[in-house]
This record gives C-alpha cells, sequence and structure tokens, in this order.
C-alpha cells in the first residue's frame, strides 16, 4: 500500500527541483521560515510590470515544503502578486476544506490532497508561495555598483 501523503507524483515534483537556486541580480527576495519544524525557503523574484518575470527558491525543507517550490518554480512566471495571493487562498482552501485544486497550470497542487487530513502539514506546503509574496512586499534590492 502506497503512503496517502507522498505520492509519486508529489516525490518527483522535489527530486525535480524546477527553479531551485538563486537569481544572480534579484529586484527582491523573500524568506518564509515555519518555526514547528524547522522549513526555510527563500526565494528571489525578478519584476516587470508588476508581474514576476523570473523566479528561483532556495528551498531548505521536507518534501512538502520543496514539491510547492518546484511548482511555483515552472508556473509561477507571468503572475502578479494578487495572484499568488489568490492561488494561496485557493491551495489553503484546498487543504482545510477539501475543495478542488487550483485552476491549471496549478492544479498541480492536487498532488497534496493527502496532506489535508495533516493540518500541521499545510503550512509545509503554503510556506513557497509565503515566500513569493513576502519578496512581492519586499521593497527592490538595489543593484551592487562596481568601482
Amino acid at each position: 500500500m502506497s503512503d496517502p501523503l507522498y505520492k509519486k507524483a508529489l516525490l518527483r515534483l522535489a527530486a525535480d527541483a524546477t527553479g531551485a537556486g538563486r537569481l544572480p541580480e534579484p529586484h527582491a527576495t523573500g524568506t518564509a521560515h515555519n518555526p514547528t519544524c524547522g522549513d526555510r525557503v527563500t526565494v528571489d523574484l525578478a519584476r516587470e510590470d508588476g508581474r514576476i518575470a523570473g523566479i528561483a527558491h532556495d528551498t531548505r525543507a521536507c518534501v512538502l515544503a520543496q514539491a510547492s517550490a518546484a511548482i511555483l518554480g515552472g508556473d509561477a512566471v507571468g503572475l502578479t502578486r494578487d495572484e499568488v495571493a489568490a492561488l494561496h487562498d485557493s491551495v489553503a482552501r484546498m487543504l482545510a476544506d477539501a475543495a478542488e485544486p487550483p485552476a491549471a497550470p496549478f492544479d498541480t497542487y492536487a498532488a497534496f490532497d493527502g496532506a489535508a487530513a495533516l493540518r500541521s502539514r499545510h503550512r509545509c506546503v503554503l510556506l513557497p508561495i509565503e515566500a513569493v509574496l513576502i519578496a512581492f512586499d519586499a521593497r527592490d534590492i538595489q543593484p551592487t555598483r562596481k568601482p
């Protein structure tokens, strides 16, 4: 019998680690931390006209947070802050109320349905989205000037 939490699709997302790393010159960076388990996700964003133009993440966390960060790494380009906030709300609702997963391309979050019964794991799934929101709210990083 397979584990309902750690499905193959979820493990594959985490292993692929789409978007893992750091951007060489981000416009903004956000870090979200879960003190309960020690998970930490740092997201770098390049922004253009209020939208994500580039994204990278450094995820020091459990498989659930790694997989969630990989979804964002592959599909968040083009989103506005409001769209990321709506995604956060949709994923939180999916986990808390067994609601439908977000619409494509974020329907991949359906792989987290096994986490719905484990409230303590909801934050793990949401942490990377929270890091993106923190990055959106951060002031733009000024490029370093070389002498």
